[in-house]
């Protein structure tokens, strides 16, 4: 089964039907094995029992972007491509994604309080990260607002690309800026700094939120394209009645 296949909806739906009980089963084991390890990994020398909220809180501020970066390949799809199923995987994975930034967000606050003295500053990663959450709110109220799916559709897909400028900011807002937060650990060119009794679980963990965003984002697929056909249903029955 090819991309071009996957156009189809209904092909789509029977595909998934088959993954998800795998993905389920495969993102609950990874889960947790990343939790067995990340319980039994070292405190820290300087932040003591703290360092662990990092398991958290990574992984979900690497997924804050990352679906931020699948809606805007779906918006290229929706306004290029036209894509039938495009703009259903970006509003799929607008209410994810939200939730993954404010996670993000909270367990910062929690780590931030012990180690800066404060649960929030107005540095520019956070302020950045903050912006990001507003936008996915505003691109869920969108969808919401606008009646119309195809008028919806495009000016979602418009605003998610202009959103997109927001990602390298955050990410590199530590190099360009004098902010709290330190510089990358992990991503970057000269390999991993990070220890690695911290590198494996916060790995594990990473792929088990990844995981665990895949399979809510095929499940919450299924439920928009049987919520659009319902809707379908109903807007042709009341179009035949007298």
């Amino acid at each position: 089964m090819t991309l071009i296949d996957l156009a189809n909806p209904t092909r789509f739906l029977t595909l998934t039907a088959r993954l998800l009980p795998w993905l389920t089963c495969l993102t609950l084991v990874l889960l947790l094995i990343g939790l067995y390890q990340s319980v039994i990994a070292p405190d820290d020398y300087q932040q003591g029992a703290t360092v662990k909220i990092m398991f958290i809180h990574v992984p979900n501020a690497w997924l804050s972007m990352f679906v931020w970066g699948v809606m805007s390949l779906a918006a290229l799809g929706t306004l290029v491509w036209r894509h039938p199923l495009a703009d259903v995987a970006a509003k799929a994975a607008a209410p994810i994604g939200a939730c993954f930034t404010f996670l993000a967000l909270a367990t910062g606050s929690l780590w931030g309080r012990p180690m800066w003295g404060t649960y929030w500053e107005w540095d520019a990663r956070l302020t950045s990260v903050l912006i990001l959450f507003l936008m996915y709110l505003g691109l869920i109220a969108l969808w919401r607002a606008v009646e119309d799916p195809s008028r919806a559709a495009r000016a979602a897909a418009v605003l998610t690309l202009v959103g997109a400028i927001n990602l390298p900011i955050i990410k590199f807002s530590v190099d360009w800026w004098n902010t709290l937060h330190q510089p990358a650990s992990v991503l970057r060119l000269g390999g991993p700094t990070l220890d690695r009794t911290f590198l494996i679980p916060l790995l594990i963990m990473a792929l088990a939120f990844s995981l665990l965003f895949v399979t809510l984002h095929l499940a919450a697929m299924r439920n928009e394209i049987l919520r659009r056909r319902v809707r379908a249903l109903q807007i042709k029955q009341a179009s035949q009645l007298p």
